[in-house]
């Protein structure tokens, strides 16, 4: 009797593997950029991991330098890597000049800023970052200067710059030869100076190893520029990433850019799109599907895209929702689920796990505040992350929306023999959506809260959600009753009987002797 309690015990916990179902998932293959997460990092907001380079240094100034460095990301990579996001994309960090702590001042294109570290610290970063599994964008300019970098006096350098002029309308010619905010205007049509820069590129590629650059302020700069750039640095490295920012809404504008060799842009029309619809409850969905429809209309690769719903030239997306006295943790869960389920990189602005409040610029660029903790919307993030690297279709696959309701919308994904639906409810109602197209034997599982949807008798599936939520449903086959699972409660209840039954009969005849 004994040996057979035994048994029991050891078969519990086998029994309960194969009684629960399993959720299976098409195998992920090899990776590419569309497969990524980026987490952005303003390197001098982010942490301080290196107290001696801390110079001029004062927290109480926004537009000053507040102790950030590249030691600081490389003791926080696991941070980062554990919100599940598979490259970080920094701030420049070459030499600027004073209080140019965002580092777009540059005044040095091949050497690290003194507050940020050193040269060794960037190849280290990058070692560190390759040893997890992660990947590294450097932010790469070449548009303008710093206003006091040494070739703004050079009269031998009088040639490398356009001259000075305010930016007036749109024509793509003073849009690439006036100077944004004062920064003088780099002449890239001037062999010297794009040779310079075919060097640079180089310098950073060969010495750290990045995996790849964001390129600033894109439409200021020539196309025919960034053709033979694009060609340079891939001749480099096959494999290098280029993400191009392109200010603009108008996606017919921003693919021209994709088609000269920029494998992926910051996805504008997205971002109005996205912070539009969920900056408050009640809003129509209809922005996210008419900016996937033109997108989809102009890219040849629109998965292939960055988008985002905050950046270090925007206000926060928490500030949107306070707004609208809005709670911005209901707000950011919609956002994100549906920004991570979507086509696209989603790329996502340090601090939002916490989720940290900003204005316009530079309220937007507080420094990280790490003893936030383990917060709702940090574990939140984790679990999307660990969805949407899971499951193919949520990378890869096609995008569809197949209930169009207002503020509730479902939209489905499939790729090879995998689908899911993504149900967003942004209404202030719970919703009900009546899905008919799901084959026979197939139920949908929610992979985020866990809840199971299966035909009824008119042979739909009706998948119900609460107000202000969303979820991310899985198609798999059809569990019904899980008798495996009844019959190891069965064994395991009997098993548990006849155990207390041996001890009670060993206690009665210790008793009686």
């Amino acid at each position: 009797m004994k040996i057979r309690v035994l048994c029991t015990l050891i078969m519990i916990p086998f029994l309960l593997f194969y009684a629960f179902p399993q959720t299976g998932s098409a195998e992920k293959e090899e990776g590419n950029w569309q497969d990524e997460s980026i987490y952005f990092v303003m390197v001098d907001r982010f942490y301080n991991g290196n107290q001696d380079n801390d110079y001029e240094v004062n927290t109480k100034d926004p537009k000053a330098y507040h102790g950030g460095d590249l030691q600081g990301v490389i003791e926080k990579l696991d941070y980062i890597k554990e919100l599940g996001f598979s490259a970080i994309w920094l701030t420049p960090i070459m030499e600027n000049q004073p209080r140019g702590y965002h580092g777009y001042w540059i005044t040095d294109f091949k050497k690290v800023e003194e507050h940020f570290g050193t040269m060794a610290d960037a190849k280290k970063l990058v070692k560190e970052a390759h040893k997890r599994d992660m990947k590294v964008i450097f932010d790469f300019v070449v548009n303008h200067t710093g206003q006091e970098h040494p070739w703004v006096d050079d009269p031998e350098k009088k040639n490398w710059f356009h001259e000075e002029s305010m930016i007036m309308g749109n024509s793509q010619t003073q849009l690439e030869e006036g100077w944004i905010y004062g920064l003088p205007d780099l002449k890239q049509e001037n062999p010297e100076v794009k040779q310079y820069f075919m060097d640079v590129a180089e310098y950073w590629i060969k010495e750290t190893g990045v995996d790849g650059f964001r390129l600033d302020t894109v439409k200021h700069v020539p196309k025919s520029f960034w053709e033979d750039f694009s060609d340079h640095v891939k001749s480099i490295d096959e494999d290098f990433f280029l993400l191009g920012e392109v200010w603009s809404e108008d996606p017919s504008y921003l693919a021209e850019y994709q088609k000269i060799g920029i494998d992926s842009l910051v996805d504008y029309p997205f971002f109005n799109a996205a912070t539009k619809v969920f900056q408050k409850s009640g809003v129509d969905l209809d922005p996210l599907n008419r900016a996937w429809k033109r997108n989809k209309a102009f890219y040849e690769n629109p998965g292939s895209l960055g988008t985002f719903l905050d950046n270090h030239d925007n206000k926060r997306f928490t500030r949107l929702a306070f707004n609208n006295n809005q709670n911005p943790i209901t707000r950011w869960k919609l956002a994100l689920t549906y920004m991570y389920g979507a086509p696209g990189i989603p790329i996502v602005y340090y601090g939002s796990e916490i989720p940290m409040d900003g204005g316009e610029d530079p309220d937007n660029r507080r420094m990280m505040n790490f003893k936030a903790g383990d917060t709702e919307l940090k574990q939140y993030m984790e679990q999307l992350s660990a969805i949407r690297s899971k499951f193919p279709a949520l990378t890869k696959g096609s995008f569809e929306q197949v209930v169009s309701d207002g503020a509730f919308g479902v939209f489905k994904r499939t790729y090879k023999d995998e689908t899911v639906y993504l149900v967003i409810n942004n209404s202030e109602e719970t919703k009900v959506a009546h899905l008919k197209d799901i084959p026979e034997g197939k139920q949908l599982r929610g992979l985020i809260h866990d809840n199971v949807a299966r035909k009824d008798g008119n042979g739909e599936v009706k998948v119900a959600i609460d107000r202000e939520m969303a979820d991310i449903f899985i198609q798999e086959e059809e569990q019904g009753i899980n008798f495996l699972f009844i019959g190891a409660m069965v064994v395991i209840i009997g098993g548990f009987v006849a155990f207390v039954a041996i001890v009670s009969r060993k206690n009665k005849q210790e008793s009686t002797d």
